[in-house]
């Protein structure tokens, strides 16, 4: 697996998901229980995982849909 995208916003990770999913893109979301740590605040970003072999498509998806990516 291969991080595409962090983000501390859930509506970015919704909709990338909803668009990778859209392609036929498997995506994983990890760091997702960590509001149990922060107290549901926001402050520790969720991570957008993918296949290696996916993950240069994947971006393709998130450059087309204007999602900023760090990397």
């Amino acid at each position: 697996m291969k991080e595409l995208l962090r983000s501390n916003d859930p509506t970015i990770i919704a909709f990338a998901s909803a668009l990778l999913q859209g392609e036929g893109i498997d995506c994983f979301e990890m760091d997702v229980n960590m509001s149990i740590l922060e107290g549901s605040i926001g402050i520790f970003p969720r991570r957008m995982m993918v296949r290696e072999a996916d993950h240069e498509r994947a971006r393709k998806v998130m450059r087309d849909n204007e999602i900023p990516l760090e990397n």
